[in-house]
């Protein structure tokens, strides 16, 4: 009597019913000879393979898919140099705590004739900023390692996840089957936690809720909102925290986008307790509690990461959404908070966040173009903004009404993310507006992306902050004390340059001309490209002198 055949089955086709098992739907990428086993197998399958034009491109839209939805993006790319341009959006998830799934190729690891031409050591490279780091090096194995790549990115906290999948062992034949993924669930705080806490709230008289990045990683929207509605406590945001709560609420006082300094800061020195939901370590509290006198509770899947100058006296670890309902529950509704100062400070942010909305300056000022984009954008609209001094502006001064309406880094804060995020937006809802900010600096880095979006037939402007200048850094330098130098280059023709990809371009000529052009751009659909000139210049007076003058004097 003889045993059966198993039958096999190649190991990128393996790879990619594992895919397809944990729902993917695409996977961004820039191929090399060595995920050609890879690129087959999903021509086949259900896959959409989206060819992006730099492996930037192909990450940053992959972490935001994550970032907006929940379940890891996935990307690919070949092996050394395309895996190496890996490097900057793996720290971007990483930092940022978005789901990601790298797939990198590699040179045959059995047997190679090529000796180590473009040989790297990939895996150990993304170590660092990855939570997991894997070469495949026997195809049934791959179930497992895609089982387990995507529970580990998901997971609280997210991140970045490597695969790296050789030549030779994508060739394999398999004789094993995929592991269909299954539902986790998050515990929920201790009764007796969420008494302490309780008990704090009861007992404070000026607290203060701080909605942080984590708030907006899942849908806590209603359970937070629900908590502060109830208790009457007032609310301020990070800027990844920004529009977990409508910031039209008559209890938001605004987003600490300042590192010192701004009216939130007098709001929090002033509170005797900050409900803190959601704090991620990567952006630092925008409170310091060296000298023990501030209490603080930190709601949060996962505890605190204590240091010298943030060390929580209440933590209510667990299922974030179910934590914040069950402490509402135990804190009850309308609690006795003395509102007094914070409606000062409340009244003192809307006036000075009033001022220079309707300025008619040109180039524009940030005051101006900001207001602007918020007239132009509907509640559920996107913008996905680049990384610069204007990122300060609009987390300080546009409201956000729902989650993940405001893309913005300021975890790895790094420049060329902004247009490759809101093509991944505008992929995930074709039916609202989206609009990349970018300054001119950073749209460059990754501007060819303009190519992708087009042949994606992608809604979606592009508004670009044209001041000829690393503005962020000239900013750092004139507040040093330096001279005004070496930081100016020359842009190109932004308009032409639109045109030449086959999109269409607009230049501002003055400030009247913007709402109706972001209005007509969307109106039209395709890809639009706005030259936006803008002044700086008020930085320096309204960030820093008018705030020294006036914010905690109330």
């Amino acid at each position: 009597m003889t045993n059966a055949t198993k039958p096999t089955v190649k190991a990128t086709d393996l790879f990619v019913q594992a895919l397809e098992a944990e729902g993917v739907e695409e996977i961004f990428a820039v191929p090399g000879e060595e995920n050609l086993d890879l690129v087959e197998s999903l021509r086949t399958s259900s896959i959409k393979l989206v060819l992006t034009r730099h492996e930037q491109g192909a990450a940053f839209m992959a972490a935001t898919y994550g970032r907006l939805t929940g379940k890891p993006g996935v990307c690919m790319a070949t092996l050394g140099p395309g895996a190496t341009n890996f490097a900057t959006p793996a720290a971007y998830a990483h930092l940022g705590g978005f789901p990601l799934i790298m797939i990198t190729g590699q040179k045959p690891i059995k047997k190679s004739k090529q000796g180590q031409f473009q040989i790297i050591d990939v895996v150990g490279l993304f170590e660092p900023i990855c939570k997991m780091s894997k070469q495949i090096v026997h195809g049934n194995t791959i179930p497992s390692l895609v089982r387990e790549a995507f529970r580990v990115a998901s997971e609280e906290r997210p991140g970045a996840v490597l695969l790296e999948l050789p030549e030779d062992i994508a060739e394999e034949q398999c004789d094993t089957a995929v592991i269909p993924p299954h539902k986790r669930y998050y515990a929920v705080a201790d009764d007796a936690v969420l008494a302490d806490a309780a008990d704090l709230i009861q007992k404070a008289k000026m607290p203060l809720v701080l909605v942080g990045a984590g708030a907006n990683r899942k849908e806590v929207r209603d359970a937070i909102s629900g908590f502060v509605e109830a208790t009457g406590i007032p609310f301020f945001v990070t800027q990844m925290g920004k529009g977990v709560v409508d910031e039209r609420s008559d209890l938001f006082l605004g987003t600490a986008a300042l590192s010192d300094g701004d009216y939130m800061h007098c709001a929090i020195d002033r509170a005797d307790l900050v409900i803190n939901f959601g704090h991620d370590v990567v952006e630092k509290p925008p409170f310091f509690m060296e000298d023990g006198g501030k209490k603080v509770i930190h709601v949060n899947y996962k505890s605190a990461q204590v240091d010298s100058v943030y060390f929580p006296q209440v933590e209510v670890v667990g299922d974030l959404a179910a934590s914040v309902r069950k402490l509402q529950a135990a804190v009850g509704d309308k609690l006795k908070v003395d509102l007094s100062y914070f409606n000062k400070i409340k009244t003192e942010v809307e006036t000075h966040l009033a001022e220079g909305v309707d300025d008619p300056r040109f180039p524009v000022t940030p005051q101006r173009f900001v207001a602007d984009t918020r007239k132009a954008m509907g509640p559920k609209d996107i913008i996905a903004l680049d990384n610069g001094i204007y990122k300060i502006w609009y987390a300080r001064n546009y409201k956000a009404y729902e989650p993940n309406t405001v893309l913005l880094d300021n975890a790895l804060a790094t420049m060329g993310a902004g247009l490759p995020s809101a093509m991944a937006a505008a992929m995930q809802y074709p039916d609202r507006r989206v609009m990349a900010i970018c300054g001119d600096g950073g749209f460059m880095m990754n501007s060819q992306e303009l190519e992708t979006a087009i042949r994606l037939r992608l809604n979606l402007v592009v508004m670009v902050l044209n001041d000829s200048s690393y503005g962020m850094i000239r900013w750092k330098q004139s507040a040093a004390g330096f001279d005004d130098w070496g930081l100016e280059f020359g842009n190109p023709d932004f308009v032409k340059y639109a045109e030449s990809y086959g999109a269409s371009g607009h230049r501002i000529e003055a400030a009247d001309d913007l709402v109706p052009t972001i209005d007509k751009a969307f109106k039209e659909g395709g890809v639009h490209l706005i030259d936006l000139p803008v002044d700086y210049s008020d930085n320096q007076k309204v960030l820093i002198d008018e705030l020294a003058e006036k914010a905690c004097l109330l």
